[in-house]
């Protein structure tokens, strides 16, 4: 699959589809160097990682409840759909690659890429295309091609949500808003479905819903209009990030990149030393960490579906769903802990590769998932 600048209806769906890719998969990266965090140490980078992994949950909500609006139809299931890491975000950037890895100096600066500001306009060229290289052909997820089946990029998760802004503005005005937004309107997840403490749920009806959606995901990862804070007053996800760089908080009426506050303190030491984009067959097979590793991907793969469900017409579902993050946390701390036979000093890490196991049911794996976040 390959996305090309928005013509058609066709088009949106598929930059829509690749947004909830986008906004996915920055979950497992971020929660693997969360947990990696020994348990009661770094309080405050730990719940800082937490708050932004609620956020792109939500994010990942409103890119599904926009392409239900425009007809399409939300395929978490679909193989392919997370990627083995590591891995390039689908909205084209090259220049970085997103992996599952320790907490440390180098996740943290991998963190302030994924969620890197937009260039201003006048140094944007074109409609935010970029070249890429052509010798940086890894595409795990889907690459971007321009009308002469270049590979383009666009620079930031912002950019990307603006093209899609942009192309459903056009559709609008060729088709007509109502033949744009033809989509179930009962598939909309609203506010009484989901609650994250990090930004209402926007249902999407119409064009004007929709860029409040956008809005919302562009301005918590980036910021509003160059700014370090969103509309709703808080601060970016770029800038909540950047606090762990720089070791200060930042305060109400900071400039990007001075925060005046006070000192963050961090132990970067008190770190399992996971490794980083470990794979299955590295862990030994008869092993209780490879059996647990299993475990641990069935139900990732079990927690995408019931999400999955959700966005597919029981919206009613998803609180429950999302209450298996708790069992996600309690299984990874059982593999995080645990250091790989045969490899001195290097302990192990959920491999998060649902593609290569079956989708188990709750019952035949043995758990019990809450039933409220």
């Amino acid at each position: 699959m390959s996305l090309k600048p928005i013509k058609t209806l066709d088009d949106v769906k598929d930059y829509l589809y690749a947004g909830m890719q986008l906004e996915h998969a920055t979950i497992p990266t971020y929660i693997t160097t969360m947990y990696s965090i020994h348990p009661d140490t770094n309080l405050e980078a730990y719940n800082l990682i937490r708050v932004i992994v609620i956020e792109e949950m939500l994010h990942l909500t409103l890119a599904a409840n926009i392409l239900n609006a425009v007809g399409g139809t939300p395929d978490m299931n679909k193989e392919g759909f997370l990627p083995e890491f590591p891995t390039y975000l689908p909205n084209g950037e090259t220049d970085f690659e997103v992996s599952l890895a320790p907490f440390s100096h180098e996740a943290i600066d991998m963190f302030l890429e994924i969620e890197r500001p937009a260039k201003p306009e006048e140094e944007h060229t074109g409609v935010r295309l970029k070249a890429v290289n052509p010798s940086q052909k890894k595409y795990l997820l889907p690459c971007l091609k321009d009308e002469n089946d270049q590979d383009v990029s666009y620079y930031s998760i912002g950019d990307f949500y603006k093209a899609i802004e942009e192309g459903l503005e056009t559709l609008c005005d060729e088709l007509g808003e109502e033949n744009v937004f033809v989509g179930d309107k009962s598939r909309q997840v609203t506010p009484e479905y989901y609650y994250s403490g990090g930004g209402d749920i926007v249902p999407v009806y119409d064009l004007d819903s929709a860029k409040e959606a956008i809005r919302l995901i562009s301005e918590q990862g980036e910021g509003f209009e160059g700014g370090i804070f969103d509309y709703e007053g808080e601060l970016a996800h770029y800038y909540r990030f950047q606090q762990l760089k720089l070791g200060k908080y930042y305060h109400k009426g900071d400039q990007a990149d001075e925060p005046t506050g006070e000192a963050l303190s961090i132990d970067w030491d008190a770190v399992y030393p996971i490794k980083t984009n470990a794979k299955m067959d590295e862990y030994p097979k008869d092993s209780e960490l490879y059996a647990a590793n299993l475990k641990f991907n069935q139900y990732y793969k079990n927690f995408m579906d019931k999400i999955n469900t959700a966005f597919n017409g029981k919206p009613e579902t998803l609180i429950p769903a999302i209450g298996g993050m708790f069992i996600i946390k309690q299984m990874a701390y059982e593999i995080i802990k645990n250091p790989i036979p045969g490899q001195e000093g290097v302990n192990a890490t959920p491999t998060f590769e649902v593609d290569k196991v079956e989708l188990l049911s709750d019952e035949e794996l043995n758990v019990v998932t809450p039933q409220h976040g």
